[in-house]
């Protein structure tokens, strides 16, 4: 009986070796000329005053770009390689969920969009141009989770833009 569970254990372990290359992304990867990118300060057009967002998602944005990617920050748009421009074009917090009896709102919804376009600066070519977006919901009255919705939000937008950063490549 040990024998089984050892030869059972082997043959996943030797199925997991043969197939653990198989799997990629469709768009490919960060083409081999680009070594840096610059990412200002994302602007803030959303008429919401939300200006205090703009730091955050620059900075989460850069983060996954350092950490998941083979491409290093630079801080002179003149000299990079490729440049990330990002602007906040929307902000909304509004009712997700209304109570059946009272037809007060239960939960809000956080939703933030943003506009984005990225440039191949060496080979002169805009890899994309569209606007990605975050939402959570939380339950009203709560500042704290109204807060983490934001977070939530900011996150969700980060993780798409880095996806489109190492996917969207012809």
């Amino acid at each position: 009986m040990r024998h089984t569970g050892r030869k059972a254990a082997l043959l996943l372990l030797l199925m997991a070796t043969l197939f653990q290359g198989c799997y990629s992304f469709s768009g490919g990867s960060v083409p081999s000329h680009l070594k840096t990118i610059a990412v200002p300060v994302f602007q803030d057009r959303s008429r919401a005053g939300v200006a205090q967002f703009r730091a955050e998602l620059t900075r989460r944005l850069t983060e996954k770009i350092e950490s998941q990617s083979p491409l290093r920050m630079t801080p002179s748009r003149a000299t990079a390689d490729c440049l990330l421009e990002g602007t906040i074009v929307s902000f909304s917090d509004e009712p997700s969920q209304l109570s059946s009896t009272t037809e007060r709102a239960l939960t809000n919804r956080i939703t933030i969009s943003v506009a984005a376009l990225m440039q191949d600066r060496v080979k002169k070519i805009v890899v994309f141009e569209r606007t990605f977006t975050g939402f959570a919901d939380y339950p009203v009255g709560s500042f704290t989770a109204q807060q983490d919705a934001i977070s939530r939000s900011l996150e969700m937008i980060a993780t798409d833009m880095l996806d489109g950063i190492v996917s969207d490549w012809q």
